[in-house]
């Protein structure tokens, strides 16, 4: 039983979508850059050119310079339009085209062999430029059986193009040649794209190292967004033991040792961060730097006085620090990093709307967050 028209037809719209237009991602400016360097790139090589003796049937400058053109000016990066290729690729092809010219005497068969065998040479001479092909049609087209074609006009347009395209692109800070890096140490990505490419078995008009470069930031903006799209409230601890300010101190540090933990929020009744107390505040409390009797005095510290007044601390708001940094729960990540480093905390409480406690936040919660946003 055949497909009804009702599962054809997504699939036919699909299919067409394939013929749409691709939106090509170049501002105003930078098309603006493009069409001044083809005119000035064809003017030039059309201008210097009528110094050269062509053969007949052959012009000073060769149509397929204009498509060397749009590939020097408009894809300075392609592989298909470094000088080698420009060159090499359209002098062969010419060459090419004069030998079909004069071993093929059928006019259609001669300008299929030109470019299947332009192709062919190209390829092996790794100089692959789809003007090329055009070239070599030109020379069975015009029948140009004139070797000197190859020198005047196409090895001579081809060098002055490839000459301006050097200087154009270089002063409008576009790298042409668009040479490969220095070969170093392959990373894991590395050698992850060169087993895709090698899978891929295809020509890309991209270089590997521009590949990589574009996946690279690629990576980057999306570590960036999930920074920014990270909160506070994602990656802070929420069952936080906490205090208050008339909590005595044997329980503080009781509950400190029991948690495993160094430092306790010290809030109010309505949860709001009045204070932090942590491990040091005992130590300084209990003269830790004397050299002895430490654990007598941090025992006196923790021991309740039995009478009402007592000359030593008893309560949690009594040593505690008082100067406390908190944060929001709808901080950032990428902000909590510079918090961690313009203050140098390990831990800092996290505060809702309405300045209550919600959770505490600490270095290894970011570094992990970090490291999950570093994997994904």
């Amino acid at each position: 039983m055949s497909d009804s028209p009702v599962h054809v037809a997504p699939a036919l719209l699909q299919w067409l979508r394939g013929f749409a237009p691709v939106a090509l991602p170049a501002g105003a400016g930078q098309r603006a850059r493009m069409v001044v360097g083809a005119l000035i790139g064809i003017l030039v090589t059309a201008w210097a050119s009528h110094a050269f003796d062509v053969p007949r049937g052959l012009t000073w400058i060769v149509a397929p310079m204009g498509a060397s053109a749009v590939l020097v000016f408009c894809l300075p990066a392609s592989p298909l339009a470094q000088p080698w290729a420009v060159v090499a690729g359209n002098t062969v092809s010419a060459l090419v085209g004069v030998a079909c010219v004069h071993a093929i005497g059928a006019p259609d068969l001669a300008a299929a062999s030109a470019v299947a065998l332009a192709i062919v040479t190209m390829l092996a001479l790794r100089c692959l430029h789809p003007p090329g092909g055009a070239v070599a049609l030109l020379m069975v087209g015009a029948q140009v059986g004139d070797p000197g074609a190859a020198l005047a006009p196409v090895l001579a347009n081809s060098v002055l193009l490839v000459m301006i395209g050097i200087a154009y692109n270089n002063a409008t800070r576009h790298r042409y040649p668009h040479a490969a890096p220095a070969p170093h140490a392959a990373s894991a990505t590395e050698e992850a794209l060169d087993a895709v490419l090698a899978r891929y078995n295809e020509v890309l008009d991209v270089s590997r190292e521009d590949l990589r470069a574009l996946i690279d930031r690629t990576q980057r903006l999306a570590y960036e967004r999930r920074l920014a799209d990270t909160r506070c409230a994602d990656v802070m601890t929420r069952d936080v033991p906490s205090v208050e300010y008339g909590t005595p101190l044997r329980a503080a540090w009781d509950l400190l040792h029991q948690r495993g933990i160094k430092t306790l929020p010290v809030i109010d009744r309505a949860r709001h961060v009045v204070g932090i107390l942590t491990v040091t505040d005992f130590l300084s409390h209990a003269a830790w730097d004397e050299p002895l009797g430490f654990g007598e005095r941090l025992r006196e510290l923790l021991r309740a006085s039995p009478s009402t007044h007592s000359s030593k601390p008893e309560v949690v708001g009594q040593i505690m620090t008082r100067k406390v940094r908190v944060t929001h729960e709808k901080r950032t990540l990428s902000e909590l990093l510079l918090l961690f480093e313009s203050t140098g905390h390990r831990h800092i409480p996290v505060v809702s709307e309405d300045r209550r406690l919600v959770g505490m936040v600490t270095q290894g919660d970011v570094m992990r967050a970090l490291r999950s946003a570093v994997d994904h």
